[in-house]
């Protein structure tokens, strides 16, 4: 690149930082050993000044986990937006169930048998029951029924599900799709003109897997591109071993083995033509590596970068893209065009022409060097071999992001773990490894009844994962909607003592806190299925008055305050990006006024303070509230007019054993929950919807989709309008949600 147009990029890439992290390590530094200490800079033209841009290391990754002291990488929120919230301290006077219920003000409402009583009495709740196919639908039934609400954690978290997912896959649709194939049909032709310049030198093979790389994403998207020759045979490889999504096979472009069953189009992709060929154009710029140690790679990674690059066009398409995706989901794992362009400019001093690559061998020598020194990726998602790292360098063109999460598993399983005494290999993590790192002791406690602690070295891991998150500052929470979204869910994992009520102070309640964290989580996974890195391990009577149906709130004011802060910031960011109507922003509005209102009525409970009239009233209409973001979400949906016509239930892969499986969350309908509350010093049940969450292995080359559970569990006819009668869902809810339920 000549100056100019370095000075243009530099600008745009400032820009991109900003907006999405671009390439920045922050996020990624907490798992690593060392601070780095290599960095590379871009020069100011005007005036002469060095900027730092990129920290780098090369460290290699050993499961040794670290909290950097500083962090490079602008966060993606609005971290002034995102507040202490005043939460008040739990002063509830105690109070019990007595043991044949006697206390009960409302018994004549609820049905319980003798199991459900005696888990009432004991922890002050009970799980039990379909609370139909939708969250709304149980508050709703309470307001005509007149049976008091118990307003969930759950209930609203599932709602913010429902809408971030809406405005993602409205978003994909209007801008993202075809932005996508625009700069694919531009990356195709700058690539061909490349080949055309190179032909005849060293270069033309890197040229040439460039252009079949960017035909194979034109022509996902459905995008006509001139057909050449030279690409032909890898563009048809490709295009059928994704089509057909059949398992593991090397990959025609870059030699590497490729999980083609990842292609299989699931999430709300599924079923939508614009969307899924989307789906599969997206997953593939994701997930194609460009090994840093292979040469022949590093090469077409730096004619990628230079072809980006230099044309102004094709880099503001890519950047709308990585930026309001990266707004969503995170910062790529991999090294891309933000890591390598710098360092071509580095080694090329200023001046690069495509003509002349094949002359300069020792800048090309220089390149790789600086490369091989970037920082590595934390997640592997790719097919290796028993032995072999799973940390390998490269460039991806729009790579896939990092999570906490799956850096969090990713260190959790074979072969960062060894094998148990029985020889036996931790081939698929489990969801609750995230709530554990993050603190949870019901959650490792449970993982060690199960037996995960007898891997070699897994609590050693562990214990690391624990001190690094729980020393971890605001930056970690604030890089994406995504890590707020896990944010909001952390104050779930606290322990609740005395001054919470009953019916909080148990541990059948942290188990109950747990499947909502997880099935919250479920739900975050389905929704960025796409642009997350999944990792891979190594091969009564009658009435004679009116009901008193006043209501309870979960008492849970962080969760709802940091729910406040994230629908605010959804919001925030989205109208930055020119990508959120003014409905869309009124309905986010609505959700974290919702939330505020839940935070004040939480601290008052938390109190004993006396609720208004009008908060027993929101807790009344709640139902109607859900129902409303429901519709919302739903109104694209040509001909849904009940719950039971989409239900709430989701699923989503989550991790990869190459030898045939793969670790699948998911959510049935929600489950009603009876629970003992205190309203003006009498105890009463009230009831409300909870998460009901499964995890379990699967065929790999069976990627399950929404439609797919759904009818395997009863909940929906398949597309020929056929239920499934067998009676038994074909999996079962884990073990350790059991005993809180009936």
């Amino acid at each position: 690149m000549n100056k100019r147009i370095w000075k243009r990029f530099a600008a745009i890439l400032l820009t991109a930082c900003l907006l999405s992290g671009c390439g920045l390590p922050e996020l990624k530094d907490m798992f690593r050993m060392e601070e780095d200490s290599d960095r590379f800079q871009a020069e100011d033209d005007d005036t002469g000044e060095e900027n730092e841009t990129v920290e780098n290391t090369s460290e290699e990754i050993s499961g040794e986990v670290f909290v950097a002291a500083k962090s490079s990488r602008p966060a993606l929120l609005n971290r002034d937006a995102v507040k202490e919230i005043d939460t008040a301290s739990p002063a509830v006077l105690p109070y019990a169930v007595e043991p044949d219920l006697s206390n009960i003000d409302n018994l004549w409402q609820v049905y319980l048998n003798d199991e459900m009583a005696e888990k009432l009495v004991k922890n002050g709740f009970v799980v039990s029951g379909n609370a139909g196919a939708e969250f709304f639908e149980q508050y709703e039934w309470n307001r005509y029924s007149l049976v008091p609400s118990f307003v969930t954690v759950d209930s609203l978290m599932h709602t913010y599900h429902l809408y971030f997912s809406y405005l993602m896959k409205n978003i994909e649709k209007d801008h993202l799709s075809d932005a996508l194939a625009d700069l694919s049909a531009k990356m195709a032709e700058n690539s061909a003109a490349q080949y055309e310049l190179l032909r005849g030198t060293e270069w033309e093979d890197a040229a040439a897997r460039n252009v079949a790389f960017f035909t194979v994403g034109a022509k996902l998207l459905d995008t006509d591109v001139p057909d050449c020759g030279y690409a032909e045979d890898m563009v048809s490889r490709e295009l059928d071993a994704i089509n057909s999504a059949s398992g593991i096979a090397d990959c025609a472009i870059t030699g590497k083995e490729e999980d083609y069953t990842q292609y299989i189009p699931r999430g709300y992709y599924e079923g939508d033509e614009q969307l899924e060929h989307y789906f599969k154009a997206m997953m593939w710029y994701g997930r194609i590596h460009f090994e840093q140690k292979e040469e022949e790679l590093d090469r077409s990674a730096l004619l990628i970068t230079l072809a980006l690059t230099e044309d102004a066009e094709s880099y503001g398409l890519w950047e709308k893209i990585y930026a309001v995706t990266s707004f969503f989901a995170g910062a790529s794992d991999d090294a891309g065009v933000c890591e390598y362009a710098p360092l071509m400019e580095e080694a090329y001093g200023g001046s690069i022409s495509v003509k002349d690559l094949a002359k300069d061998q020792e800048a090309f020598d220089r390149f790789r060097a600086m490369t091989a020194s970037l920082v590595p990726p934390q997640i592997n998602s790719v097919p290796i071999q028993d032995g072999e790292s799973n940390v390998i360098p490269g460039f991806r063109f729009m790579g896939q992001r990092f999570t906490i999460d799956a850096a969090v598993m990713q260190q959790l399983i074979y072969q960062n773990v060894s094998e148990n005494g029985a020889g036996e290999r931790r081939m698929l993590p489990d969801v609750l490894d995230v709530p554990a790192a993050l603190g949870s002791g019901t959650a490792l406690q449970i993982l060690n009844d199960q037996g995960d602690t007898a891997y070699g070295g897994y609590s050693e891991h562990m214990e690391k994962l624990r001190t690094g998150l729980a020393a971890a500052d605001q930056t970690l929470w604030t890089a994406s909607l995504y890590a707020n979204w896990l944010n909001t869910l952390r104050p779930l994992l606290d322990e609740k003592g005395d001054g919470y009520p009953f019916f909080m102070q148990n541990e059948e309640w942290a188990k109950k806190n747990l499947e909502c964290f997880a099935g919250s989580f479920t739900e975050l996974k389905h929704d960025t299925v796409l642009y997350t890195k999944q990792i891979m391990a190594e091969m009564g009577g009658g009435m004679e008055e009116e009901p008193d149906d006043r209501g309870y709130v979960e008492p849970e004011p962080l969760v709802y305050g940091r729910f406040k802060n994230l629908a605010s910031l959804t919001a925030e960011g989205l109208k930055g990006y020119g990508m959120l109507d003014s409905a869309e922003e009124e309905n986010l509005m609505k959700l974290s006024e919702m939330a505020e209102k839940l935070l004040t009525i939480a601290n008052k409970e938390l109190q004993e303070e006396a609720l208004s009239d009008e908060e027993y009233e929101f807790i009344r209409s709640y139902g109607g509230n859900l129902e409303h973001f429901w519709i919302e979400a739903v109104k694209n949906d040509t001909g849904v007019e009940a719950a039971q016509e989409l239900p709430a239930a989701v699923v989503v892969d989550i991790a990869t054993d190459p030898n045939g499986q793969v670790l699948e969350a998911a959510t049935g309908n929600p489950s009603a929950i009876y629970v003992a509350v205190k309203v003006d010093g009498r105890v009463k049940i009230a009831k409300g919807s909870v998460y009901t969450f499964y995890q379990f292995p699967w065929p790999m080359d069976d990627r399950l989709t929404d439609s797919k559970w759904r009818y395997l569990m009863g909940y929906q006819a398949d597309e020929n309008g056929n239920w499934n009668y067998d009676g038994e869902p074909p999996v079962k809810q884990p073990e350790w949600t059991q005993s809180y339920r009936y």
